[in-house]
C-alpha cells in the first residue's frame, strides 16, 4: 500500500517538474522570439531613419546635402570615434590628433593635410561635394616661408603632392581665411604650377574661436569641358547652408609662374589646364594653424 502511495507521489511530482520544464521553455522560446523581434524592429528603424534622412536631403551626419549623392556613388564619412582606424584616411605629416570635450579633434601644424586615398578597384574622387565644420582655435607664427596662408582648405582631383611626382598634384582648393575672406586656386604642378586665386571675397567675420561648416563642390558642366565650382558656408554651426562662391573653369586661368617655370616640369598640360580629370586623392588642408575638426565627408555627386 505503501508502495502504490510512493509511486503516485512520484507521478504527481514527475508531472509537476515536466509541466514547470514546459512553462520555463516556452518562456524562454517567448523571450527570445521577443527580443529578436525588438532587434528586427529596431534594425527597421534604424533603415527607415537613414531613408528618411536621405530623403529629406541629409547626409550620414545629418548635415544638409547641396546635390544628392550620385546613385551607386561613393561616399566617406570620418570614423569620430577613432579617425586614424580607417585606413583610407592618412595624415601626410603624422601631426597628432587629440580628441575634445565637445567631441571634435584638435590638429596644429605648419602645414596640415588629412587625406582621403582611393584603394583599388573603387572610383577616383571627380565629382564631389567635401563637407566639414571646423573651429580655428589660434594662428600659429609663420616659420615656412614657402607657406604665407592661413586657412582651411578643400581640395580634390588629383594626386601625391610632392616634388619626386610633381605632374600627379593638379587640384581645385575652395578656401577659407582666418579673417573670413574666401577663394579659389587652382594647381596644374607641385610646386611650379599654381594659379592666382579667383573669386575671392571676404564673407563674414573672423574664424577664430567658433564652429563654423565648409563645403567645397566641384562638377563638370559642357560635355566635360569645363569645370563648375562652388562653396557653402554654415556660418551660424545650425547647418544653414549659403553659397559664398560660383564659377566656371572653362580656360583662361593661367598659372602665375613664368614660361620657363611651368615648362620645367614635364606635364604636357598647357598654362590654363582645366582639371576635368578624377583624382585619387582628396585633402582637408590648413596652413599655419590650430584647429579642431568634426563630421568630415566626400561624396559623389549627381548635380
Amino acid at each position: 500500500m505503501l508502495s502504490n502511495k510512493y509511486r503516485q507521489f512520484n507521478t504527481i511530482i514527475l508531472t509537476v517538474y515536466t509541466k514547470l520544464l514546459l512553462i520555463i521553455s516556452l518562456s524562454i522560446l517567448a523571450l527570445i522570439f521577443s527580443n529578436s523581434a525588438i532587434e528586427q524592429s529596431y534594425s527597421i528603424y534604424i533603415d527607415q531613419e537613414a531613408a528618411a534622412a536621405k530623403l529629406s536631403g541629409l547626409d550620414k551626419f545629418g548635415i544638409k546635402e547641396i546635390y544628392p549623392t550620385k546613385e551607386g556613388g561613393r561616399e566617406w564619412y570620418m570614423n569620430m570615434s577613432k579617425p586614424l582606424d580607417d585606413n583610407a584616411f592618412s595624415l601626410t605629416f603624422n601631426q597628432n590628433i587629440t580628441r575634445q570635450s565637445d567631441g571634435g579633434w584638435r590638429i596644429s601644424g605648419p602645414a596640415v593635410r588629412m587625406n582621403v586615398n582611393t584603394p583599388p578597384g573603387l572610383p577616383q574622387w571627380k565629382n564631389v561635394e567635401i563637407t566639414g565644420y571646423a573651429k580655428i582655435i589660434d594662428v600659429l607664427p609663420d616659420h615656412n616661408s614657402t607657406v604665407k596662408d592661413e586657412d582651411l582648405s578643400w581640395y580634390a582631383r588629383g594626386g601625391r603632392h610632392n616634388t619626386q611626382v610633381p605632374c600627379e598634384a593638379t587640384a581645385y582648393i575652395g578656401g577659407i581665411y582666418v579673417g573670413g575672406s574666401v577663394g579659389w586656386k587652382k594647381e596644374l604642378w607641385f610646386t611650379g604650377g599654381y594659379t592666382d586665386e579667383k573669386g575671392p571675397e571676404k564673407v563674414t567675420s573672423p574664424l577664430v574661436g567658433r564652429w563654423i561648416g565648409w563645403k567645397v563642390i566641384m562638377y563638370n558642366v559642357n560635355n566635360d569641358t569645363a569645370v563648375k565650382l562652388e562653396s557653402y558656408i554654415d556660418n551660424t554651426n545650425t547647418n544653414y547652408w549659403i553659397k559664398v562662391t560660383d564659377l566656371v573653369d572653362d580656360g583662361g586661368w593661367y598659372s602665375k609662374s613664368d614660361d620657363n617655370e611651368f615648362n620645367s616640369a614635364p606635364c604636357g598640360r598647357d598654362k590654363d589646364y582645366v582639371v576635368t580629370n578624377a583624382g585619387p586623392i582628396a585633402t582637408f588642408r590648413s596652413d599655419n594653424l590650430t584647429w579642431d575638426f568634426m563630421n568630415l565627408s566626400i561624396r559623389e555627386i549627381n548635380p
